[in-house]
């Protein structure tokens, strides 16, 4: 498909900026020079990440918003919150699409029993799906009591604000639970459902044609790294991320989901290696044998920024997904290691994913006195 929103050469240019890169990559040319056992390696990397189902049919889903006569409201939706803060961000939105307060409303557990036929929450779309779909339930609502209170005021339903609690018309400004004690009274409808399916795309996989994704997300990591020549262990120094999640609706939350898919994927490729034995059997089943990134391996100088553009598609307030996209940023790792080990002199045809211990002495036997280790 064509890309039609591409940001990368300006967002480059800003990381390339504030993490001082030419200058940085200059001085470790120069510090590499003066050692001989360790070995410092610098890069930087993009990330351009579609975002949708590939399989058009999923790319829809559906909810349920519920406001109760003392002004609470329960919300229902079809994805599911595994950590990821699902749940916090429809809250948000629902929230701002009623002018109330985050404490008033209440996420009941995804059930298929209440929405049915539910996409999974994965390919980055869960707030996108469930999000906008939450958010058209709300406005059902909204919509509805707007119009009972221009009915009041006799006023344009387009006149009347939901705000800091309050349904505010020309005329007066009533608190939220009030509306809605009246509205009941008046036999005006307090509940919808709203359901989302993504505009634009549509793939044909036999042709490999179409617009399989409704937008790109976007990002870019600048890593350092150092390498003990004699052990062939690794360390990430620093570490500092501009990444695109449009208009955030939680910037906290966002951060965290990059922070923790940068260094999964830290992990993919410097230390999880999967090895079977001769019996074809796993051999690295446990933590004790397959090592994931610890709390030590975390670099102290660990910087996230958002490049804070809305959405150039109509998406859920001008956001863009923050999932699964972060996660490739750790290519700049991969990258920062290549270049420690060309600076040493390694043998980078002799380089293999992930880069443990003695995958990276293998690289460097070129230089080292050692008999070459066993792949």
């Amino acid at each position: 498909m064509q890309v039609e929103d591409n940001i990368l050469h300006d967002l480059l240019s800003k990381l390339e900026h504030s993490a001082q890169y030419s200058r940085r990559q200059t001085a470790i040319k120069a510090w590499n020079s003066q050692q001989t056992t360790l070995k410092r390696g610098l890069a930087i990397t993009p990330v351009k990440f579609g975002i949708s189902f590939t399989a058009t049919l999923f790319n829809q889903a559906g909810a349920l918003v519920h406001v109760y006569t003392d002004g609470s409201v329960q919300v229902n939706h079809g994805g599911t919150e595994m950590g990821q803060g699902l749940h916090t961000k429809i809250v948000q939105i629902v929230a701002d699409e009623l002018g109330i307060p985050f404490e008033l409303i209440r996420m009941t557990a995804s059930d298929t029993a209440k929405v049915p036929n539910a996409s999974a929450t994965a390919a980055s779309a869960g707030t996108d799906l469930n999000g906008r779909a939450a958010q058209f339930a709300a406005r059902n609502v909204r919509e509805k009591l707007a119009a009972f209170v221009s009915g009041l005021d006799s006023c344009g339903a387009g006149a009347i604000e939901f705000k800091d609690g309050q349904v505010i018309s020309p005329k007066q400004s009533r608190p939220w639970q009030t509306v809605v004690a009246q509205a009941y009274a008046n036999r005006i409808q307090l509940w919808s459902d709203g359901f989302y399916a993504t505009p634009k795309i549509h793939y044909d996989k036999t042709t490999l044609s179409g617009r399989p994704f409704y937008y790109f997300a976007y990002g870019a990591a600048c890593s350092e790294v150092i390498i003990d020549t004699l052990t062939g262990e690794s360390r990430v120094l620093k570490v500092d991320i501009l990444h695109d999640a449009g208009r955030s609706i939680n910037p906290a939350i966002d951060i965290g989901q990059i922070e923790g898919a940068f260094v999964q994927g830290m992990g993919w490729l410097t230390t999880e290696q999967l090895v079977w034995n001769n019996q074809g059997h796993l051999s690295t089943h446990a933590p004790s044998t397959y090592k994931i990134p610890a709390t030590g391996c975390i670099p102290k100088h660990f910087k996230v920024a958002l490049w804070n553009e809305p959405n150039r598609e109509d998406n859920v307030f001008g956001s863009k997904a923050v999932g699964e996209p972060p996660f490739m940023l750790a290519i700049s790792v991969w990258e920062a290691l290549r270049d420690a080990i060309a600076q040493a002199g390694g043998d980078l045809s002799q380089l293999h994913a992930p880069c443990t211990g003695e995958n990276v002495l293998q690289a460097l036997h070129s230089i080292s006195s050692h008999e070459k280790p066993a792949s």
